[in-house]
């Protein structure tokens, strides 16, 4: 299964294009057959979520993570505001999550270490047994 679903929205516009129909505008998008293909700005782009996906071992212990807290759910969907920053390491399950106004989303499988930055807004959709560690970060904290 794939852990990133997102829906690709891409715009276009009229170019010229080149004698195989395919070259690259100055704006750095590709054009295809006198189309000018611009893919958006990924989700964790735009609202500054960052994902490690598969983290090592080595990792989650230089991290910690084994002393973080641990929060469970089963099939649910709720609204969720972050207050701080938060480190989430998902040990079971998916979790979907639809940012505030959009109609598109960011899934995060057991395996995934995510950045949530303060004062982010989304519903938060899951499927079945989901279980997480957290841990609440500092401004300037990078790890």
């Amino acid at each position: 299964m794939a852990s990133l679903l997102t829906t690709s929205t891409f715009s276009y516009s009229p170019v010229n294009s080149g004698p195989r129909g395919l070259r690259k505008s100055r704006n750095s998008s590709i054009s295809i057959q006198g189309h000018c293909v611009k893919a958006m700005k990924s989700l964790e782009e735009l609202y500054n979520v960052k994902v490690e996906r598969k983290v090592s071992p080595e990792k989650l212990a230089q991290l910690g993570v084994s002393k973080w807290s641990v929060w469970k759910t089963g099939k649910s969907k709720f609204p969720w505001d972050w207050q701080v920053d938060q480190l989430v390491y998902i040990e079971e399950g998916e979790v979907r999550v639809v940012p505030e106004g959009s109609k598109r989303f960011m899934q995060f499988v057991a395996g995934d270490l995510i950045r949530y930055p303060k004062w982010f807004e989304a519903d938060l959709w899951f499927n079945g047994p989901y279980q997480e560690r957290y841990s609440f970060r500092a401004y300037g904290d990078d790890n």
